[in-house]
């Protein structure tokens, strides 16, 4: 019986996912990302300390996922009243074919940067588990949210989710 039991607990304990799992190199909410080179996707490439010195809105995403594809009208949107002036926000592309994720930039008509993670380490780094992933990041590189799964970006409640996480004035759209 106790050697049933305990056989029934290493089964159990083998099929559940550790509740902290992270990504390799994961930075955790709280901690400052390092340094990385972005690979241009709609734009050149750039390195991440080029977006220091303003609020940064980072969003993880691949052309094969549909939530991903849900939300980035609204990201679009939120870009062209908020970005360059309250905060900057750019898109990370997981995507294992550039080809594929430049297709879906063309009808998605964003209009802020993207880049293309072909390597993952910024998948890993940002701890882009499930997508779509969205990073918030202060004016220092420090990371202070981290928001799984689609939503309207430029919802007035989503724009005041922004502005008190990043601690910065959003006005009404």
């Amino acid at each position: 019986m106790k050697t049933i039991f305990s056989l029934l607990l290493l089964c159990l304990s083998c099929a559940t996912p550790a509740a902290s799992a992270k990504t390799p190199g994961e930075i955790e909410v709280g901690e400052t990302l390092r340094e990385a080179t972005l690979l241009g996707l709609s734009g050149p490439s750039r390195k991440l300390s080029d977006f220091r010195g303003k609020p940064l809105m980072i969003n993880v995403w691949a052309s094969w996922c549909g939530p991903c594809r849900q939300e980035m009208g609204s990201l679009g949107r939120l870009s062209r009243r908020y970005g360059g002036k309250q905060l900057a926000v750019i898109g990370i592309s997981t995507d294992d074919y550039p080809d594929a994720a430049r297709g879906f930039l063309q009808k998605a008509e964003t209009g802020f940067s993207h880049f293309i993670d072909t390597r993952l380490l910024l998948e890993n780094m940002l701890g882009a588990d499930r997508l779509p992933l969205t990073v918030l990041v202060d004016a220092r590189g420090k990371v202070l949210g981290k928001f799984y799964g689609a939503r309207e970006w430029d919802s007035p409640e989503a724009v005041a989710l922004i502005g008190k996480t990043l601690r910065i004035k959003m006005p009404a759209m």
